[in-house]
């Protein structure tokens, strides 16, 4: 005799009927056009499973159309100059992501003479690439079947089996692998992936959920106990620390001093205004450091730029150059960036909004 409530089903036919249900809709509903869908180049795939780490799919559309036609292979990506990736990544946030894209590349090319592997273990290898994203590559390059498990896909199943716990939490984490390993169907495994990425980022919302569009509603756990909206459970509450530093907009008539910041940390490699902490004079620190007599001239509204573990609050500091010693501007570590005739470099956000305005 049939079980007359889905919830006392054996988990492998809840979780063969979730696959199915999610498969079907995906036939009628899922997203099938998107740039990286085109062909099944892992090249691709990469750049866009990256890409989409922490960022919408309209966000990353334009970023990755524009980094593919600059780098439109592997090899071309691992000849690049980081001032050439990054300058295409500015924007785009999270810059690590773009400096292990380009150690993946090269590493593809010396290990693996230019062509992606299709083994997990060499994939796993690769900078920057976690299990998840090596799943999705091999899925949709090599219709592996291997499960993902990615923020949309988090949520999904923490919802569909009412999971409670913060899903950073590792235990919490183990589990959700273990379900996504469960539900993820031998056949048709890509499109299944696909499936389950779209339905979080189409129908099961972080903030509104549209239960009434959703194809496995029925057999949604926390839906059936009314917590749809309080799963996934948030992270554990942190006051983020605040932190202030200046930042001084040199100026010699249409071009202002850059200075290239340490390959890790924060804005690792990109190009930044000279920063000094919000105890030290401008000038002073200037001349200090880099040989220049500089004259400042007041001070802009304070910028706050958000991170993930704290807030970094940039007073803009305008200054006029007044005399610079030539062989400290042979560093090459600073250059006179052009206002008018800007060239392409990697730039953190506020910092660009910065040269923006000064523009």
């Amino acid at each position: 005799m049939q079980p007359n409530n889905v919830f006392q089903q054996p988990v492998s036919e809840r979780a063969a009927s979730f696959a199915q249900h999610l498969l079907q809709w995906y036939d009628r509903s899922g997203r099938k056009n998107l740039p990286w869908q085109r062909d099944r180049d892992p090249y691709k795939i990469l750049v866009s499973e990256i890409m989409l780490q922490q960022t919408q799919v309209t966000t990353v559309i334009p970023y990755f159309e524009r980094f593919i036609d600059r780098f439109p292979s592997i090899a071309a990506l691992a000849k690049a100059d980081s001032d050439a990736v990054l300058h295409l990544w500015t924007g785009l946030g999270y810059y690590a992501r773009a400096r292990n894209l380009h150690r993946a590349a090269k590493q593809i090319c010396d290990r693996h003479s230019g062509e992606f592997p299709a083994d997990p273990e060499a994939v796993y290898q690769l900078s920057g690439v976690g299990r998840s994203t090596a799943h999705a590559v091999l899925t949709f390059a090599f219709n592996q079947s291997l499960p993902i498990l990615d923020g949309n896909v988090k949520r999904v199943l923490t919802r569909q089996h009412r999971i409670h716990g913060w899903p950073g939490n590792k235990k919490v984490e183990q589990e959700l692998w273990r379900l996504a390993e469960s539900c993820t169907p031998e056949e048709r495994t890509a499109d299944y992936n696909q499936a389950i990425m779209d339905l979080g980022a189409l129908v099961c919302l972080r903030r509104r959920p549209v239960c009434a569009a959703c194809p496995v509603a029925a057999t949604c756990q926390a839906r059936r106990h009314g917590e749809q909206h309080a799963l996934p459970s948030r992270a554990p509450a942190k006051v983020k620390p605040v932190r202030a530093v200046q930042m001084i907009m040199v100026l010699d008539k249409h071009k202002v001093l850059l200075e290239k910041r340490p390959p890790r940390g924060v804005w690792g490699g990109l190009w930044s205004l000279p920063e000094v902490d919000g105890e030290t004079e401008p000038d002073q620190h200037m001349y200090m450091r880099y040989g220049l007599r500089v004259e400042t001239a007041g001070r802009w509204k304070v910028l706050r730029h958000s991170f993930t573990h704290f807030h970094l609050e940039i007073t803009p500091i305008p200054a006029a150059l007044r005399h610079s010693d030539n062989q400290v501007m042979e560093n090459t570590g600073l250059v006179w960036y052009n206002l008018k005739n800007p060239d392409a470099r990697g730039l953190a956000a506020p910092v660009k909004k910065l040269l923006e305005k000064l523009r």
